[in-house]
């Protein structure tokens, strides 16, 4: 069943005693924690995620209360993983975020069977394309844009390659926004669903966006990828495309690898095989409407 399917009160009894367990793409995660803002945004940005009920989890996750006097004058969450705390607490109000860079954490440090690529994934026809992107190169607003303009959402952090096929495996949850991409993306799509906010993080104002039903429902169906498109965004630019040396693309790649050095020489021909099987282009773009056409035509050329 569904979290929506289960009664607000009865998804915070689980999260402050057993547990509450979901499948995000090929990971089961069990997540515990007391606070109102985990309940609050898990049960609408998570509400479409199918509950698993046989107490197996490759991740167990609380987010917890901190403890001693400063919890009295300026309450904090710290972030439990099987029982260890990896990161210093965080103010309350950010303690969603805190369980969204946790988690990308617990996959990039332990999920060593994939290539894990610090990027969005989106996917139309069939073929998947992968969009590295350094902080504030825009990839998750492009990201956001595109899964709301008829693509796949894979994920707008991580991209997990299989070593064997190539393939990229899904794993949707939801989009991280932050600063102005909040506002831009409100604005263009008003029936986007989004988290509560939290202010004054390390990367400022975030939120998270809810992901489509349709990718959830695909989340077991992984792509071939055709392209990495190394996306940024420069103001007042216009739509600038251009083709990428299998080198430097394979450089650029590997700077965004988690556990490209991790893997070693595993890495190294993962990654090499994948540069020489795709198309590898850089991408600079103002406008959102520039960028859709673009990927669109993308979408259709390969189609054909």
């Amino acid at each position: 069943m569904k979290i929506s399917s289960f009664s607000k009160q009865d998804v915070s009894r689980r999260l402050k005693y057993k547990g509450l367990c979901f499948q995000i793409g090929p990971f089961v995660i069990n997540v515990s924690s007391p606070i109102s803002a985990v309940l609050d945004n898990i049960y609408s940005l998570y509400s479409d995620y199918e509950i698993e009920n046989d107490g197996f989890a490759d991740f167990h996750i609380a987010i917890e209360k901190s403890s001693g006097l400063r919890a009295f004058w300026r309450p904090q969450a710290n972030f439990v993983f099987d029982g260890f705390v990896p990161f210093k607490p965080l103010p309350f109000e950010q303690s969603f975020a805190l369980f969204e860079w946790g988690l990308n954490w617990c996959i990039a440090s332990y999920a060593h069977q994939y290539l894990i690529l610090h990027s969005a994934v989106v996917e139309k026809n069939g073929v998947a394309v992968i969009l590295p992107g350094s902080p504030g190169a825009g990839k998750s607003t492009l990201c956001t844009t595109l899964v709301n303009s008829e693509w796949r959402l894979f994920s707008d952090e991580m991209a997990l390659i299989c070593p064997n096929s190539l393939e990229v495996v899904p794993i949707p949850r939801p989009i991280s926004l932050k600063n102005e991409s909040i506002e831009i993306i409100a604005n263009r799509f008003p029936d986007v669903e989004f988290g509560l906010l939290a202010d004054d993080t390390h990367k400022g104002r975030i939120t998270h966006v809810k992901p489509p039903v349709e990718s959830l429902q695909r989340s077991n169906e992984s792509a071939k990828v055709k392209w990495i498109i190394f996306p940024k965004y420069k103001n007042n630019s216009p739509l600038v495309v251009d083709p990428m040396h299998k080198a430097d693309a394979f450089m650029k790649t590997a700077e965004q690898g988690f556990n490209y050095q991790i893997l070693g020489e595993q890495g190294f021909d993962t990654l090499a095989a994948l540069i020489d099987t795709v198309e590898t282009y850089s991408l600079e773009y103002s406008n959102l409407d520039d960028a859709i056409t673009y990927f669109e035509q993308l979408s259709v050329q390969d189609k054909k």
